[in-house]
């Protein structure tokens, strides 16, 4: 099973969709994640080796933000325009 950005991705999904698990990753950023890796996207995450993980996770770490960061961003967001009364 894969682990990337502290989410356990879906074994029998491809990976352009195993990829959408993670908050903040659309299928269009999958996409691209998969083509700057050079892996395929209709490869399942179950496939994937371990190299081929470790290159999503640089890219992911590298380019995205995603995930725990962007969550908590977000509701740092919404308390903030609350808090304004907005």
């Amino acid at each position: 099973m894969a682990r990337i950005a502290g989410i356990d991705l879906p074994k029998t999904k491809r990976g352009a969709i195993g990829l959408t698990y993670i908050y903040g990753i659309g299928r269009s950023s999958a996409l691209s994640i998969l083509e700057q890796a050079g892996i395929d996207p209709d490869k399942k995450v179950d496939d994937w080796d371990d190299d081929e993980q470790s290159k999503i996770r640089t890219i992911i770490n590298e380019n995205i933000k995603g995930g725990r960061c962007l969550r908590s961003e977000v509701q740092l967001s919404i308390k903030r325009l609350v808090d304004i009364n907005c």
